[in-house]
């Protein structure tokens, strides 16, 4: 049995974490912001929404070996091209990785990071063969890092059903390349994921890289949506672009709130400061990163940085925000609960956790806040 990708964005196959599609040549790509915001986003933000982070087929089959054909492409900094992984897992917990390294290079200009081009390639496939007997249920995650056009889904000598809804929470993120999670070793692994595999939640990302910045219309997908849990981790974007200051920073997160809150009366929403970063501390951006990729903020002009942010300082925002609004549905989680100074030894640029930092953050997300002593279930009694 084949379906096309025309046939799974239409449904035969469940894509869970895809809210809008790009119809090309090729293939469908799943996007994961509506297809109306698609005249709102910026450009770099347009490319965070093409990478399927926490996006993945969800199916059920009785196939002994399934194929994708499918056109990735990869994004290079610095003659590193990365590596696109497709993650199979099952309802057992069974994992299996592979990985496609040509297709399409999307070449980063080093001077300025908002310019590039694109080296065409080629569709490819690859395929998941010695699969149990029987009936199963599995995820099939795209890869968190490249842009996917999906060709084909071939299940050999066999059927592929759309599988039933998942259990757990529908729980939307929204957060910042901490949430996006590029440097994470597969798709399966992004903090994410990790969080939500351990907590039984439905996740659905909303994490792009460099892009959290109160959007208004991130606050109306959230608000437009089936969420039944909401997290938003906020604040190392705007000190990293210089975005906002303390003026305009408090008043759109109440904005943010208040457009999610039009719809969603009383769904949990929880609040996340950022995690540790060593430079923006106690000192505002922007960030740059250095001649050797680490990540660093610069003194001078302070007669001019009235009002600017570090992250000591958004952290108190963020706290004293959610006390002030009296919401009992508005929660707050310090960041450096999941990553603090001690975990520095897996903050290799000095912003970005490395793959075992974020397998940290997601189980000490889950910990936090999906176990039986967790702040949703403190908030349920």
């Amino acid at each position: 049995m084949q379906v096309s990708g025309e046939e799974m964005a239409a449904g035969a196959v469940k894509i869970t974490g895809a809210m809008g599609f790009d119809f090309r040549s090729k293939g469908v790509g799943p996007r994961r912001l509506p297809d109306w915001t698609k005249p709102q986003l910026p450009q770099m933000l347009s490319v965070m929404v093409r990478m399927p982070s926490g996006v993945r087929l969800v199916f059920e089959t009785d196939a002994r070996e399934i194929s994708l054909q499918a056109l990735v492409t990869r994004v290079e900094r610095q003659d590193d091209a990365g590596v696109a992984v497709f993650e199979l897992e099952s309802m057992t917990g069974d994992r299996r990785q592979v990985q496609m390294q040509g297709g399409n290079r999307l070449i980063v200009d080093p001077d300025d990071p908002s310019s590039f081009r694109v080296e065409r390639g080629q569709v490819e496939s690859i395929k998941f063969d010695n699969l149990p007997p029987g009936r199963k249920h599995l995820m099939l995650w795209l890869p968190h890092n490249a842009y996917v056009e999906l060709v084909n889904l071939k299940a050999i000598d066999a059927t592929v059903l759309q599988a039933g809804e998942q259990k757990g929470l529908r729980w939307y993120h929204h957060g910042s390349s901490i949430s996006h999670c590029m440097e994470a070793i597969s798709p399966a692994d992004i903090w994410p994921a990790v969080a939500a595999r351990e907590g039984g939640m439905a996740l659905y990302n909303l994490g792009f890289g460099g892009q959290c910045h109160l959007d208004p219309f991130v606050a109306r997908t959230l608000r437009d949506s089936d969420a039944e849990f909401i997290s938003i981790k906020v604040g190392i974007n705007i000190i990293n672009m210089d975005s906002m200051r303390e003026r305009v920073f408090v008043p759109m997160l109440h904005g943010f709130i208040d457009t999610i809150r039009e719809v969603k009366k009383d769904t949990p929403i929880l609040l996340v400061s950022p995690i540790f970063c060593p430079s923006a501390e106690k000192h505002p951006g922007p960030t740059l990163a250095n001649e050797s990729g680490v990540f660093e903020t610069f003194s001078g002009n302070e007669h001019l940085r009235q009002g600017c942010l570090t992250l000591e300082r958004v952290r108190q925002l963020i706290s004293d925000f959610v006390e002030l609004r009296g919401d009992e549905n508005l929660l707050y989680l310090d960041g450096l609960t999941l990553f603090s100074q001690v975990d520095t030894e897996d903050l290799p640029d000095a912003l970005h956790p490395n793959p075992a930092g974020y397998i940290r953050m997601g189980n000490r997300f889950a910990e936090a806040v999906f176990s039986e002593q967790g702040i949703l279930a403190q908030l349920n009694d």
